[in-house]
Formats: C-alpha cells, structure tokens, sequence
C-alpha cells in the first residue's frame, strides 16, 4: 500500500532530523556572482542549495514564478530530479498558489505532480472544494491550503467575519475536515501571525502547517513553534527562503551555515519542550 501525505511528511521530517523547509527562490538579481554567467543559473544555484542543506531540510518549496518569468521551466524540472537524487527524503513542495474549476484544476494537480513530480503543492480555496478536489485525489500527494498568510494585507479578506468567526477560519475548519478525508491537506499559516497560529492549534491539533515568514519577513522563531507545534512536538514545517539561500553572498558554507542554525534553534525549543513532557 502506498503511504499516505500524512506518513511520508512524518518519515521526511524524522530522517532530517529536524522540521526546515527551504525555499528555493532564485532571484536573478540576487544570483551569486560565480553562477552569473552559468548557461542554467537557476538550476546551478539550486543544486549548490540543495548539495549544502541535503541533511538539513525536511522539505524544499520552489517558488514557480521564480521559473516561469525566466522562461526556466525546464530548470525547475531539473532541479527537482536534482533532489530526488541528492535528498531522496526530502518532500518538495510546488509553491504556485492554484486554484481554479473543473479541468483547469484537474490539469493544474497534473502539472504539479506529474510534469513537476511535486509531493505536494499550495492552492487557494477560494473558489471552493470543487477547485481543490483534484489536488486531493491522490493520497499520497498533499495540497497545502492557504489560509493564514504571512503577508501584511492577510486580514483584508482573511479576517473578514462570517457569522463571526474569521474566514481564516472558516477555510481552516473546511480544509481540517471535509477535505482532508485522506490526511493529505496541510495549511498555510504565517510565522508572522502567532496569535492566530495558536488558535489554529487549539482547534485543529493533528493538522500540519506550513510557515512561511520567519527571516526576512521578520517572523519569530520562539512565538511561532509555542504556538504551532503539536502534541508530539512536529505539526510544523518552517520555510525559510531569502535568509538561507542568500546568506553570505550565496556561499555554499553560508548556506549550510544558516539552514544549519535554524535546524538547530527549532531542535533546542523542541528539545526543552519535550524535556518538560
């Protein structure tokens, strides 16, 4: 029997040893000055984040538009059978946010997981279930909700009250419930927003998140995992992109230097933590 979403994330994060998920969002005005010239920049750079982290991170999320506006799908392609061969425990994630009806989103859960071999890939939910569905057909496959994003116009919509209750929330009991009868969803809760994280905790306590926002987007690293960890001390995967990709110029020691550092503040809390149970 093929292992569920839920089984291969818990196997990712026990063989990392730890819950960081790297973002690989190669900019190419950030690109390091070595790799400039590279006839495949994007997928030269990943392959130096990739060869520097392979033991640290549980998961890596490429960022699609990062690809798309270079014209460098292939190098996306490429880059992720790079970590297929490099870190085979590692889970990737597709960040590209779809969501659309009928056989649009039948062709873009196609696009994610078999033209991309993508584990997983976030989708917004707001044009409902039916635009999500496909992206949950496959149990071994996730789909990464958005629900409580990093970014600082979130509450426009996300706080918006139905019948007094956020919609935040609303989408995170629709998601933690109807949708996730095969233990494949996930959602999307910013590190940037640790009371709300808590909430979601509270009411949904065996539901992984993905965190965006520590780093650059200036997140909390101790807020965010006493309010997102779960009973077992997982339930998390913190995504750190530009503070680890770019760190030191884009060195591979940098590199390693900064995912390592993360690996190991998220081990030191979780370690106390579990001390204290």
């Amino acid at each position: 029997m093929t292992e569920n979403f839920a089984a291969r994330l818990l196997r990712a994060q026990r063989a990392s040893g730890g819950l960081v998920c790297v973002g690989l969002d190669p900019d190419p005005s950030k690109m390091p000055a070595d790799l400039a010239g590279a006839p495949q920049p994007l997928l030269a750079f990943n392959r130096r984040i990739v060869d520097a982290t392979a033991d640290l991170a549980a998961a890596y999320k490429p960022q699609i538009a990062f690809y798309s506006a270079q014209g460098a799908e292939a190098e996306l392609e490429a880059s992720i059978r790079y970590i297929r061969e490099r870190a085979p425990q590692a889970l990737v994630i597709l960040d590209a946010k779809r969501g659309d009806i009928g056989n649009t989103a039948v062709a873009y859960a196609h696009e994610a997981f078999d033209r991309y071999g993508a584990d997983a890939v976030t989708v917004n939910p707001y044009m409902g279930a039916d635009s999500v569905e496909p992206f949950l057909a496959r149990p071994e496959r996730g789909a990464i909700v958005l629900c409580r994003t990093s970014n600082p116009g979130a509450g426009d919509f996300q706080d918006l009250r139905i019948d007094g209750t956020p919609l935040y929330r609303v989408i995170a009991a629709r998601a933690a419930g109807a949708w996730n009868g095969r233990r494949n969803v996930m959602l999307v809760v910013g590190a940037t927003y640790p009371r709300e994280m808590a909430a979601l905790r509270a009411a949904h306590p065996e539901i992984p998140f993905l965190v965006p926002g520590i780093g650059a987007q200036g997140g909390d690293l101790a807020a965010t995992l006493a309010a997102g960890l779960d009973a077992t001390g997982a339930g998390l995967l913190i995504n750190s992109s530009r503070a680890i990709i770019y760190a030191g110029g884009g060195a591979a020691t940098a590199i390693r230097a900064a995912a390592g550092e993360l690996r190991g503040a998220i081990e030191a809390v979780r370690g106390a933590r579990a001390a204290l149970q």
